[in-house]
C-alpha cells in the first residue's frame, strides 16, 4: 500500500494568485515558507528554510484568496504531484507541488481587518469589525467560580 499525505505548518512568501480555468473552476496558488531549527555539534543554532508551491482548487481557492496574504500563517494538508512540461525554449521541466485538500487559518494579528457581524469596540472606532466579541467579567453577573469547566 502507498500513501502520499503532506501536513505543512508556515506563513505565505506572497498573495495567493487567484485564476480561473477554461472551464470556470477557481485555482489558487501559494508559496508557504516552513523552517526547521536545531543545534549543530558545535552547539550553535542553525536554521533551514524551505518553501513549498502549493495549488488549491475551487472554492476554498476562493476562501484562501480572500482571507490569506503575505506573511499569513497556514496550516495546509495535502498531497504531493509533479508535473512535466515544456517552456518557450523546449526544455522539459518538472514541477513538485502539494495539492491543497484542506487548509486551516493561523491566528489573525491585532491589526487585521475581519469581515464580521460584529459591531466596533472601543478600542477600534473607525468602523472597521472586530473578529470576536469582548466579554468582561467584571461587567457581568458572570463570576468566574460559576463557569463550569
Amino acid at each position: 500500500m502507498n500513501f502520499n499525505k503532506v501536513f505543512l505548518i508556515g506563513r505565505l512568501t506572497g498573495d495567493p494568485q487567484l485564476r480561473t480555468t477554461p472551464a470556470g473552476q477557481s485555482v489558487a496558488t501559494i508559496s508557504l515558507a516552513t523552517n526547521r531549527v536545531w543545534t549543530n555539534k558545535t552547539g550553535q543554532r542553525q536554521e533551514d528554510v524551505q518553501f513549498h508551491n502549493v495549488v488549491v482548487w475551487g472554492r476554498q481557492a476562493e476562501i484562501v484568496n480572500q482571507f490569506l496574504k503575505k506573511g499569513s500563517l497556514a496550516m495546509i494538508e495535502g498531497r504531493m504531484q509533479t508535473r512535466t512540461w515544456q517552456d518557450n525554449q523546449g526544455q522539459n521541466r518538472r514541477t513538485t507541488e502539494v495539492i491543497c485538500e484542506r487548509v486551516q487559518f493561523g491566528p489573525r494579528s491585532a491589526g487585521a481587518n475581519i469581515p464580521s457581524q460584529g459591531t466596533p469596540s472601543p478600542q477600534n472606532q473607525g468602523g472597521e469589525k472586530d473578529s470576536l466579541p469582548e466579554i468582561n467579567i467584571d461587567d457581568n453577573d458572570i463570576k468566574p467560580e460559576d463557569i463550569q469547566f
